[in-house]
């Protein structure tokens, strides 16, 4: 008899279908994917995320990414959208953490997973591996971050409950991650990435400097 062989449930952010399609109609673009790539000259496979999301005041939705331990890590290149609430920048790293955050008024979902290439043997290609780290759901923050209270943004994040009414507690790793991703969810018409570092692209100097070599 042959075994069946179960595929593990994608980590991913469960969103009802009022909501994906409100999204949509609100021109809020999130890409939700992250992608195991390999690299030929440094011969390693690294996971690829793109920062992407923003909000109406009625709502938002963002996804961002940050080093295993909640450390910012830079961006590989910045994205030119054609409009607001969309793409904003690649990253490209060995292991990376995800952070999906949805917003409808003043109740959130949040979602914090990590990605990286699982073991591989006898020279196979891994596969990836996506562990849940955080998931919170209609967690509730009572500040107006689109409205009266924006001059806290960055400096709140909703607070989360389990049935029982338990206070769920975010990692403290992830604070700083959670606290930006909040205010990216009500970055009214976004435009730039708000938790990945610009790339430090050297001057024209050094690059003159380096071709003469």
């Amino acid at each position: 008899m042959a075994q069946s062989h179960s595929t593990p449930a994608p980590v991913r952010l469960h969103l009802p279908k009022h909501a994906l399609r409100r999204l949509q109609e609100a021109g809020i673009y999130c890409r939700s994917e992250v992608r195991l790539e390999h690299q030929p000259l440094a011969k390693r496979y690294v996971i690829h995320g793109t920062e992407s999301g923003g909000a109406i005041r009625e709502l938002g939705r963002y996804i961002t990414f940050c080093g295993p331990e909640g450390e910012p890590i830079e961006q590989l290149h910045p994205v030119d959208s054609l409009g607001a609430n969309g793409a904003h920048a690649v990253v490209v790293s060995p292991v990376l953490v995800k952070v999906d955050i949805f917003r409808y008024g003043r109740t959130y979902q949040l979602l914090i997973s990590r990605h990286e290439p699982s073991p591989a043997a006898n020279g196979t290609r891994p596969t990836l591996k996506s562990t849940e780290i955080f998931r919170g759901t209609d967690g509730y923050l009572a500040l107006e971050l689109c409205g009266k209270d924006k001059h806290l943004t960055g400096t709140a994040m909703p607070d989360f409950f389990s049935r029982a009414g338990e206070r769920i507690d975010i990692p403290s790793q992830f604070h700083a991650l959670t606290m930006t991703s909040t205010l990216a969810v009500c970055c009214v018409g976004c435009v730039h990435a708000h938790y990945l570092l610009p790339r430090a692209y050297p001057s024209k100097t050094s690059v003159n400097e380096v071709a003469a070599l």
